[in-house]
């Protein structure tokens, strides 16, 4: 029999929360109109401006690698380059799908802190070259909550966003985890996002409960000229879209996607916790969302592995990656820091 333990690898282990799985349950019932001319994809979309308190530009794509590739192709063309951090998962894990639907946009790497983008490293690389032969950079892209578990605050965002407007670029979100980040921060999605000078996020809803589907909105909504035809052409416009959407309208309606983020953040800090006073295990990055990134020894790791728990070693010799999410169990949680508690013994 597989094991169906709760792990802590990622937070795309988890399964649906009852609120998504509800509203796809109602979706089912009878017939509706195809290809988001349906009453659940407008129900979600006012959902969202209604959260953000803005009038924007929805729409939904089956996971993030293409919310995030199509976004960034709207913004460029393919002779323009997006700045990220180095450890930026468009970076790091779409196998090139930014550059290839933006037919060769470039990304250009900055130097972060604790994973996050600053105006100078920004700006370091905006005004590297400005020659005809190096790509003309175009776009910033941010990741809120970070790949190393860190969120950027209201302050920082805004900061940014004058940059890029000194430097005539648009400022995208990778919001995989946006919602962990509105948790920690206690901030409105609109103080995240187009108040700071955010032009399009994209709404991570698989990690925080969701089986499956990603919301984009432009907040500038002249930038969203024929994204439909772009989400067509690359297959993400689903015939019965109201299973994409209807989710979202569970997720949105009563406030799930911020109860269960913070649950999930809670979760996390929790973990710290329980870990900080073992010899030899050293938080790696600031606990803020739903991640703990902990450096352990090589033989800590192959015995809780041998043990089996499952987590993430892609950060340097030592580092593990332990992510909670909306579903996990405290218990879950005290029985993996005892486990790490034994490993390191």
């Amino acid at each position: 029999m597989t094991d169906q333990s709760q792990q802590f690898a990622s937070d795309n282990y988890s399964g649906v929360c009852p609120e998504a799985w509800q509203a796809m349950a109602e979706a089912n019932v009878g017939h509706q109109r195809a290809y988001g001319e349906d009453e659940w994809t407008a129900r979600a979309a006012d959902h969202f401006r209604q959260l953000f308190e803005t009038d924007c530009e929805v729409f939904f794509a089956f996971n993030g690698t293409a919310a995030n590739s199509l976004a960034l192709a709207s913004l460029c063309q393919s002779y323009h380059s997006v700045i990220c951090s180095e450890t930026a998962h468009v970076e790091t894990d779409e196998c090139g799908a930014p550059e290839f639907f933006s037919n060769g946009s470039k990304l250009l790497t900055a130097s972060s802190h604790d994973g996050k983008l600053t105006p100078e490293s920004i700006r370091a690389v905006a005004l590297k070259r400005q020659d005809i032969h190096y790509p003309k950079p175009r776009v910033v892209t941010l990741t809120q909550a970070s790949e190393v578990g860190t969120v950027y605050r209201p302050e920082e965002i805004r900061a940014i966003s004058e940059t890029c407007r000194e430097q005539g670029l648009h400022l995208h979100m990778d919001g995989a985890r946006f919602s962990n980040a509105c948790a920690f921060l206690g901030c409105s999605p609109a103080e995240l996002t187009w108040k700071a000078g955010v032009d399009v996020l994209c709404f991570g809803g698989t990690k925080n409960g969701m089986a499956v589907g990603e919301a984009i909105l432009f907040f500038d909504r002249a930038l969203a000229e024929d994204f439909d035809y772009r989400c067509k052409q690359a297959g993400q416009l689903a015939s019965k879209m109201r299973f994409l959407s209807a989710p979202w309208v569970g997720l949105l309606q009563d406030g799930a996607w911020l109860r269960y983020a913070d649950h999930a953040n809670r979760c996390a800090q929790l973990l710290a916790d329980l870990v900080k006073d073992i010899p030899g295990v050293r938080l790696m990055f600031p606990v803020e969302a739903n991640g703990v990134f902990l450096q352990l020894s090589e033989l800590a790791i192959e015995r809780l592995r041998a043990a089996g728990w499952r987590f993430y070693t892609f950060i340097g010799a030592g580092g593990a990656r332990f992510m909670c999410s909306w579903d996990t169990e405290e218990q879950r949680v005290r029985e993996l820091a005892q486990a790490i508690r034994v490993a390191m013994a």
